[in-house]
């Protein structure tokens, strides 16, 4: 069980490097990771950071496995872009992303309208991948994004020619080329409370399941906005939701931007407590295994190119000085760490006091 309560003091000890992924671990999660993108890859500053283990213990490729990049032409793959992005994670774990989306998809597979067609397109396309990756991904966000915000499926070029079952077919696939990958249904506005969307994410993984699909885990992006964010307790209560249907979650993508800029230190102290209820609710769930941010400095990250005139939305700025949020985070971790660490001798000391009064009950 991941904690629930935490000794809000830093622990900063001079001359201790005091990072993310390290105090993470001790808290009880599998890793707190990073995406990197193809574009970084030059930038030997950005990258002594991206490859250091104690700040990110995975690594997601942000763009370089995605269906346009891989199979660009029907059955023709390349995975140079992705391969790049699969070294830096060296040993590390490494969340594997996208194979089934609807966006960054080739020309090709818009033009395919029947289910037996979209069918072999599909489990070549998993199988090539997968097959390319196999032994190196922790994880794979197996199917991205098929739901809209109103609860109603995406009409995707999958959806359009197989209907839901898309869904079941692409999981199954995945299960059968890696049986070792965890397979992730992944989705964005799925960590808010629970809402129609929410609702049908939930419903449609467990009908894939009942078709014989095996869905390991919910992955939930959480792109917020900084003042709009959801609470801790909002955020636990959904995560529980989806507990329910499966074995594992992850906060997958997590950015959280200023709508309006340039920001002063309030707005950055915001952004850091919520940040803080993200991380705060991840290590208040069981099931959450750990948190993956949408690249750790704001120079690389994909909001302002999305949202004109909003952005600033990592952990480092543009300069990669970690902002007041990372060590919000840092302290979050810290406390946890440490509480958890300090749980055994609590729990031997009660041990013992119940030993010596049961042996003696006036306790001489």
């Amino acid at each position: 069980m991941h904690l629930h309560a935490y000794l809000l003091i830093p622990l900063f000890l001079p001359g201790v490097s005091a990072q993310l992924n390290h105090y993470a671990q001790a808290a009880g999660l599998k890793f707190f990771g990073t995406a990197v993108d193809n574009g970084a890859l030059g930038n030997a500053a950005y990258m002594a950071i991206a490859r250091d283990a104690d700040e990110f213990g995975s690594v997601t490729p942000a763009n370089g496995q995605k269906w346009a990049n891989t199979e660009a032409s029907r059955g023709s793959f390349g995975f140079g872009m992705g391969d790049a992005v699969a070294a830096v994670a060296g040993e590390r774990l490494m969340r594997c992303h996208t194979l089934v989306w609807h966006n960054q998809l080739p020309g090709w597979v818009n033009s395919i309208f029947s289910r037996s067609d979209m069918e072999s397109v599909i489990t070549t396309h998993i199988t090539n991948v997968m097959n390319h990756y196999k032994g190196q991904c922790y994880s794979w966000d197996v199917v991205n994004e098929a739901v809209e915000d109103d609860g109603s499926f995406r009409q995707s070029p999958m959806f359009r020619a197989m209907g839901e079952d898309f869904i079941a077919h692409s999981f199954k696939v995945a299960a059968s080329v890696d049986p070792a990958a965890k397979l992730y249904y992944n989705d964005f506005n799925i960590e808010r409370y629970i809402n129609d969307k929410i609702r049908a994410v939930r419903a449609l993984v467990s009908r894939a399941q009942a078709a014989g699909a095996r869905i390991d885990g919910i992955g939930m992006q959480d792109h917020a906005r900084v003042g709009s964010a959801q609470s801790q307790k909002e955020l636990t209560d959904t995560m529980e939701f989806f507990a329910e249907v499966v074995d594992e979650l992850a906060y997958t993508e997590v950015d959280i931007r200023h709508t309006r800029l340039p920001v002063g230190d309030e707005e950055r102290e915001q952004q850091a407590r919520d940040y803080v209820e993200m991380v705060r609710a991840c290590l208040a769930v069981e099931k959450c295994v750990g948190i993956t941010v949408w690249d750790f400095a704001d120079q690389y990250s994909w909001i302002p190119n999305e949202f004109p005139g909003e952005g600033e939305a990592c952990l480092f700025d543009r300069n990669l000085q970690k902002k007041p949020a990372y060590h919000s985070v840092l302290s979050v971790l810290q406390s946890a760490a440490a509480e958890r660490t300090a749980a055994p001798e609590i729990t031997a000391t009660a041990t013992t006091l119940e030993t010596v009064a049961t042996a003696d009950p006036a306790g001489k």
